[in-house]
């Protein structure tokens, strides 16, 4: 069996083939932390004044678009499992590469979590439950208790695992893809993932609405979006973008979806339904346009090395900020809601940056290199594939 070799082309300058590994884009390492910030941030002050850990009016209700830092998580995964992606890797490699990069601290997290939770704060649940969080499977089952079983964070982790084992067969779908096919099915899953939205909430109750809009499936545009991304940038396109200019329209489409009571019933429900494919649109913007500057030789703050190392640390940030937020309110509970809150959220903050380093260096990076280092033998495959621009 021959492989069809690909047709001579003049490549666009800065591109780059499939198997030519891509530089290192320390930005998005930045934005790690700042997408978990926001998760955070979301977090800690709640959905109203009776939520979170302490609720600050000043925040409050832009603090809840927080919520769609995990949507940028899934939109950044998808762009740089691409953005790094070395034709010729098998899928057990890459496997391997992955528990090794979430599972340990993913296990180690869970630990104080059952302890704050279930143990201390007494929160119901079962076994079922509890073992479908471990595995990462719990967002296939619309019946875990409680909704998010386990440490409850990690059910992006159930969604990221699901990409994971579709990775090493989208990849070599996508390559032998062109950009704009590529682009009009990332357009076309975003569009998908707003109808989805709209006749979830005409046919089941809120909660079947939610659980099935944080099925892994439901979430799959985002990461073909990042996917599409990075092989764009790969191939040589670019595109104008201003990072201020991007900044001024999401915080412009921030303030009305967060006024969305504005615009009446049929307006509000359509900005509630929108949302997640808008924010995955925006993500993708901010990701493509940070790159583009890197690219040519402009490296702004986020490239910092003390952003560089939260951004490191982010992954434990997210892990365990939860666990912190839920110790806390069982132990002192709930302030009444003030601004003043804004400085006990930098203060639990702190805390949580310094755990997590913690977690960082003696968890996750130790884990990530004993996997690198005892990777089994024969788990590298040879086989190549064309990339089409």
């Amino acid at each position: 069996m021959t492989t069809a070799l690909p047709r001579q082309t003049h490549p666009r300058p800065g591109h780059r083939t499939a198997a030519e590994p891509a530089p290192r884009v320390d930005s998005l390492t930045g934005m790690r932390f700042l997408a978990a910030l926001a998760v955070f941030v979301h977090h800690f002050t709640g959905l109203s004044a009776h939520g979170g850990v302490a609720h600050a009016p000043l925040l409050f209700p832009y603090s809840t678009m927080g919520a769609n830092g995990v949507g940028f998580f899934f939109v950044l995964s998808g762009f740089l499992l691409t953005w790094g992606h070395r034709p010729g890797t098998s899928a057990r490699l890459f496997y391997w590469r992955r528990f090794g990069r979430i599972g340990p601290a993913h296990l180690v997290a869970t630990v104080p979590c059952v302890w704050v939770f279930y143990l201390w704060g007494g929160v119901p649940t079962d076994v079922f439950s509890f073992v479908a969080s471990l595995f990462l499977v719990q967002t296939w089952f619309p019946g875990v208790v409680p909704t998010l079983p386990g440490n409850g964070v990690a059910w992006t982790l159930s969604v990221e695992v699901f990409f994971y084992l579709l990775f090493p067969y989208a990849i070599r779908g996508a390559l032998r893809l062109r950009t704009r096919t590529l682009a009009l099915l990332a357009a076309g899953g975003l569009t998908g993932m707003w109808a989805l939205n709209w006749w979830a909430a005409a046919h089941f109750s809120p909660f079947a609405t939610e659980w099935i809009m944080r099925h892994p499936v439901a979430r799959l545009p985002e990461f073909g979006v990042g996917m599409a991304c990075a092989l764009a940038l790969r191939r040589g396109h670019r595109i104008r973008l201003s990072p201020p200019a991007l900044l001024v329209c999401f915080a412009a489409y921030a303030f009305l979806y967060c006024h969305r009571a504005w615009f009446g019933p049929h307006v509000a429900a359509q900005l509630i339904w929108s949302l997640r494919p808008l924010a995955a649109v925006f993500a993708a913007l901010f990701i493509v346009a940070y790159v583009q500057r890197e690219l040519a030789g402009r490296r702004g703050w986020l490239c910092a090395r003390p952003m560089v190392l939260l951004g490191l640390w982010s992954y434990a940030f997210y892990l365990l900020h939860q666990t912190v937020n839920r110790l806390i309110i069982d132990t002192w509970g709930r302030p009444q809601p003030e601004n003043s809150a804004v400085f006990t959220l930098i203060g639990v903050a702190v805390t949580v940056v310094g755990l997590s380093w913690a977690m960082f260096t003696y968890v996750e990076e130790p884990a990530r290199k004993w996997c690198a280092t005892h990777t089994p033998r024969g788990w590298r495959g040879k086989k190549t594939y064309v990339d089409a621009v």
